[in-house]
């Protein structure tokens, strides 16, 4: 990732540090922020030593410790680091990359990012780390936008957002990339991960009005099982080899 482009994502997240959590602090925020958190924490070692990158305010971390395990979170923005040690001072959260990542060998055995992906600039980098920090055994999970056609208007959006000023948490110009099954496939299986597994995920968008989010959150399940291509998130787990 260009040190422009760090710079500019990490003066957006400081200065929306202060209200990023009221995006998720509603109904609809809680619901889409539950469904796509689900997929991760059933696809992770319970009770185990978490690496959340990207973890912002720290939202996952909470709710993996609440399954028993421990937390440490890595983000770009110093001041969303400094609400997440607020939030749960009994983990760790440090600024960083995740194409850097600040830990030694093995320390985790289980590595999170959740509506991270999209935004980094190096995954080769990024996924070789998360593997290197990975114990034999242990697990990775990420939610990210994929390539849909749903999300290919996106990037626009948010450049046009950019320049009218919309004051949205996430309506900014990153320079974001979306992946398909295959891409991510390639990705995480030449990073040397083993059981890689990718489907797509969420219908139920929090950005909709109530009563379309309510239908969507209806039909959900039907969407992801029977229309997988109506979904627009994309959810990829695997494993490090013992």
């Amino acid at each position: 990732m260009s040190s422009i482009k760090q710079e500019k994502i990490r003066n957006h997240y400081d200065t929306i540090a202060d209200t990023y959590d009221h995006h998720y602090d509603h109904k609809r925020g809680r619901n889409y922020h539950t469904h796509i958190s689900n997929y991760l924490i059933n696809a992770l070692p319970k009770g185990g030593d978490l690496l959340d990158i990207g973890c912002g305010t720290g939202l996952f971390v909470g709710k993996y410790i609440e399954h028993g395990g421990h937390g440490t979170g890595l983000d770009i923005s110093e001041k969303m680091v400094a609400r997440a040690r607020k939030r749960f001072p009994v983990c760790d959260f440090t600024v960083g990359i995740g194409e850097k990542l600040p830990f030694r060998d093995e320390s985790f055995n289980a590595v999170s990012s959740l509506l991270v992906f999209s935004y980094v600039k190096d995954p080769e980098a990024m996924l070789s780390e998360t593997f290197r920090v990975l114990r034999p055994g242990g697990a990775i999970a990420l939610c990210t936008l994929g390539k849909k056609l749903l999300t290919r208007g996106i990037p626009a959006l948010y450049q046009l957002g950019e320049k009218i000023n919309v004051k949205h948490v996430v309506m900014k110009d990153f320079g974001e990339y979306y992946y398909d099954e295959k891409e991510m496939d390639k990705l995480f299986t030449g990073a040397g991960y083993t059981d890689v597994s990718v489907k797509w995920c969420s219908f139920a968008h929090i950005d909709m009005i109530d009563p379309l989010f309510n239908l969507a959150c209806k039909i959900e399940p039907f969407v992801e099982k029977r229309v997988p291509q109506l979904a627009y998130n994309i959810f990829v787990c695997a494993k490090k080899a013992e």
